[in-house]
């Protein structure tokens, strides 16, 4: 067949790098800002449950028990829909899936400020918050990073990652005081609103892609739009199998599913009522939650500087250790008002809050290799499975027992557990890992 010199003329070769004039900031910064923009606002919802059990305990008598089922159903879609909500977004596009996941958010969120049973609640902050908030946070955060930056990747997760706790700074005093003095039904609103007000920014400036504008990631080279990859969700569940037969999974899964239970299934949950068990103020108690997430961005940094340098089961142990010391201790800190030892409580479990990710996902990367973006997602599905269940379990607790002591002991017992269970872990032969 002849060919035409239009069909045997080759195209433009695109260029090698982002081709922004100079002294223009390249369009990857302007995305990872509305990343940043949307993980603030989506950690407005992330905030509430705690501020709500006390309030809807009052108004329906609802158990604490009831309400932390509720919390619990939340925390464990979160975590379960995490592993495919990347496979979502290569399927569909990162703006089309993250505006859905707000808007669905905002809907279940302002639904419950009519609720009159708690299956209610449970569907419209348990069912809807938690699709779709695991259809974003994490998958989103790692998308938008690994598309659009091939420099800069370690900063842009750092600044992404302290999104969050920036957004429980801003959102907890604020919804604190709304809780205290108009009532929890303006708090649903306001964060109904925040999701909202966000979607615009996701839906105008976010693009799925650099080459969806012409441009290279910033600091690469220029490389076409992959197809969409129906078969992502497949493979996920593909790596689950393969590692689920190993050892070191279980071992990695069983310690985070402690490290969730004893800081978003508890301390992120039931802190705010227990402190309030003893006469402080709830704006008090949810002032010093936020101040967790001012720390919790030191020691993530401070965590990956370590994992850079020591064995990451070692640091693990330490972590977890530690953390379940402070756990026992801190029934006899509980007190009306906020004293130099709760703060010092306050300040080192922020450090420890999520130090234990950089070794975590440096132990799936020396395990398991290229699948280890998808181990460790599943190993977060087992954080926030253990979150939803001391989250149930903690408000089981408290009727029962009239008070949380009991679950702050089991949970610090669990710490040490975690922490005997990381040392376990084996370092993989240098000859298998090459």
């Amino acid at each position: 067949m002849t060919q035409t010199a239009s069909d045997a003329a080759p195209a433009p070769a695109p260029p090698a790098s982002a081709p922004n004039p100079p002294g223009r900031l390249h369009r990857a910064w302007s995305v990872a800002a509305v990343a940043f923009v949307t993980i603030i606002g989506a950690a407005a919802f992330a905030s509430l449950p705690g501020l709500l059990i006390e309030p809807l305990h009052e108004e329906f008598d609802w158990s604490r028990g009831t309400i932390g089922f509720a919390v619990s159903v939340n925390l464990a879609l979160y975590g379960l829909t995490a592993p495919f909500a990347a496979a979502l977004m290569d399927r569909f596009g990162i703006r089309k899936v993250v505006a859905l996941a707000l808007l669905v958010i905002s809907g279940g969120t302002a639904a419950t400020v009519w609720m009159t049973a708690s299956w209610q609640l449970v569907l419209f902050w348990g069912v809807l918050v938690g699709l779709g908030s695991g259809s974003m946070a994490l998958a989103f955060a790692a998308t938008v990073t690994n598309r659009w930056f091939t420099a800069r990747r370690g900063l842009v997760t750092g600044i992404l990652t302290a999104a969050g706790a920036s957004g429980q700074l801003i959102f907890l005093p604020l919804l604190s005081w709304l809780v205290v003095h108009h009532g929890w039904r303006p708090a649903a609103v306001t964060v109904s609103l925040a999701a909202l007000a966000v979607v615009p920014f996701v839906w105008l400036l976010l693009r799925d892609h650099p080459a969806d504008v012409g441009l290279a990631p910033y600091g690469g080279s220029y490389a076409e739009k992959p197809a969409p990859a129906p078969g992502a969700a497949r493979r996920a569940v593909t790596v689950l199998f393969k590692a689920a037969r190993s050892g070191p999974f279980w071992l990695l899964a069983g310690t985070f599913a402690i490290c969730g239970a004893s800081t978003n299934g508890l301390v992120k949950t039931h802190f705010v009522p227990a402190a309030h068990d003893h006469g402080m103020p709830v704006t008090a108690a949810a002032g010093l939650l936020a101040v967790i997430g001012v720390f919790d961005v030191i020691g993530t940094i401070a965590s990956g500087w370590f994992t850079d340098r020591f064995e990451a089961r070692r640091l693990l142990a330490v972590y977890y250790a530690l953390r379940g010391v402070s756990l026992m201790l801190l029934p006899m800190l509980l007190a009306p008002s906020v004293h130099p030892p709760m703060v010092f409580f306050i300040i080192f479990y922020g450090l420890d809050w999520v130090a234990t990710v950089p070794p975590t996902i440096a132990l799936c990367r020396e395990h398991y290799g290229e699948d280890s973006a998808i181990v460790f997602g599943w190993v977060l599905a087992s954080h926030q499975v253990g979150a939803a269940l001391v989250a149930f379990l903690g408000g089981l607790a408290r009727d029962a027992f009239g008070s949380y002591d009991l679950v702050w002991y089991a949970s610090g017992a669990m710490c040490a557990m975690a922490a005997l269970m990381a040392m376990v872990i084996r370092r993989r032969p240098a000859a298998l890992t090459a």
